[in-house]
C-alpha cells in the first residue's frame, strides 16, 4: 500500500514479467482519469495493450467478456502475459474473471482505483460477472499475482463512490470490529479524508477472514452481511430502474439485515437503532415505497448462500461480531421492508 511509484510494481513489470505482453483493463472513468498515470510513469507499459470496458454494474456480463476475450486472441495474448485491472469494482471483478478463464488463467494484477475495490473488491480473489441481473451468478475464484494500492486515485473519486466504499467498511467494522465502525462514524463526507491507516485497518480485516477461509465454506460468509438484501436490491433497480451504487444497496441490507439480528433476539435494539443512525444520517438511502417485498424475495431465492433451498443470511451479534447460515422467510422480509420505510423517513 502505498504509491505505486515507491512500491514494487516497477519491479514486477521489468523483472518477472518483463518478457510478458501487458494488457491493461480499463472502464470509461479510469481510461480518462489514472491511465495516463500509468503509462507516463512506467516506461515497461508503453506498449501495452488498452482494452476499455464500458463502465457500470448494467454492463458486467458474459458478452462483454467475449469481446473481450476475442480481442485478446487478435492481440495473441499468451499463458505468460499479464493483465493489469485498473479500476473500480467492476473492473477488479469482470477483469479478474476475463484473465482467469482465457486460455485457462493467465496472470493478472489489480490497481484499485475506488475505495470499494482498495477495501474489499479487489482482496479476495473473488471474480465474476452478472447472469440476467442476478450478481455475479457466473465467476470463480481466482486470486491476482499482486494487489497495488495507491490511495492517490480516490482522488480521481466522485463522492457517491466514496461513501459506497464506507460502505464496505462499515460492514467490516459490524461483523469484526467494534473499534473499526467507531472510527468510521466520525468521517465527514463534506471534507472527505480517509486516512491511510483506517484503509488499511478495514483492508486487513478482509485479508484475514479470507486467509482463513478462501473458498467461502464457513466464516468468509460473514462478508457477505448487507448482501443478501442489497444484491436483490441491486438486481431490482437493474432490471426496472437505474442501477444503484453497490455501496449504497449494501447500506440498504445492512438496515433490513440488522432489523433481522434484533427480530431473532440476536442483536440489541440499542445496537440496531445506532446502526440505523450512522447509515441513515451519514448518507440517506433510497426510497422502496411501494416495492413489493415480492419483487425482492425472487432474486433472494438465487442468492448465493442459499442452502436446502432456503434463503440464508448473515446476521449479527453485536457491534463488531456476527454468525452467518440463518434462515430468513418471506415474512421476515416483509418486516424489515416495513422498518426500512420507517427509518428512512424519520
Amino acid at each position: 500500500m502505498g504509491a505505486l511509484t515507491n512500491g514494487e510494481f516497477e519491479s514486477l513489470l521489468t523483472r518477472k514479467y518483463v518478457a510478458a505482453k501487458k494488457i491493461i483493463f480499463v472502464d470509461e472513468n479510469t481510461h480518462g482519469c489514472c491511465l495516463e498515470y500509468l503509462l507516463t510513469h512506467f516506461e515497461a507499459l508503453g506498449e501495452a495493450e488498452v482494452i476499455m470496458l464500458p463502465a457500470g454494474e448494467e454492463h458486467k456480463n458474459i458478452q462483454i467478456c467475449m469481446q473481450v476475450w476475442e480481442a485478446m486472441t487478435e492481440y495473441r495474448i499468451s499463458r505468460n502475459d499479464l493483465a493489469i485491472c485498473l479500476g473500480g469494482g467492476v473492473v477488479t471483478d469482470m477483469g479478474g474473471f476475463i484473465a482467469s478463464l482465457y486460455k485457462r488463467g493467465i496472470d493478472f494484477i489489480h490497481v484499485p482505483t475506488s475505495l470499494l475495490a482498495m477495501t474489499d473488491a479487489a482482496i479476495g480473489g473473488k471474480t465474476g460477472v452478472d447472469l440476467a441481473n442476478y450478481k455475479n451468478l457466473l465467476g470463480v475464484f481466482s486470486t491476482p499475482k499482486a494487489v497495488f494500492i495507491d490511495p492517490n486515485f480516490l482522488e480521481t473519486l466522485p463522492v457517491i463512490d466514496k461513501v459506497g466504499g464506507w460502505m464496505e467498511m462499515i460492514k467490516h467494522g459490524l461483523i469484526a470490529d467494534a473499534l473499526h465502525f467507531a472510527e468510521l462514524k466520525a468521517v465527514n463526507f463534506h471534507e472527505f479524508s480517509m486516512p491511510e491507516e483506517v484503509i488499511y485497518r478495514s483492508l486487513t480485516i478482509k485479508n484475514e477472514i479470507v486467509k482463513h477461509d478462501p473458498f467461502e465454506k464457513n466464516i468468509r460468509k460473514m462478508l457477505n452481511f448487507g448482501h443478501t438484501f442489497g444484491h436483490a436490491a441491486e438486481s431490482f433497480f437493474l432490471e426496472n430502474t437505474e442501477p444503484v451504487n453497490h455501496g449504497i444497496a449494501v447500506g440498504m441490507g445492512m438496515i433490513i439485515e440488522s432489523y433481522w439480528s434484533w427480530r431473532k433476539g440476536l442483536l440489541e435494539e440499542s445496537d440496531l437503532y445506532e446502526i440505523c443512525s450512522v447509515i441513515i444520517d451519514k448518507v440517506g438511502l433510497p426510497d422502496l415505497t411501494g416495492i413489493p417485498a415480492e419483487h425482492f424475495w425472487m432474486y433472494m431465492l438465487n442468492d448465493k448462500k442459499n442452502d436446502r433451498h432456503e434463503v440464508r443470511t448473515v446476521l449479527l451479534k453485536a457491534v463488531g461480531a456476527a454468525v452467518y447460515d440463518e434462515v430468513v422467510s418471506f415474512e421476515l422480509l416483509q418486516e424489515g421492508l416495513e422498518f426500512y420505510h420507517r427509518m428512512n423517513k424519520e
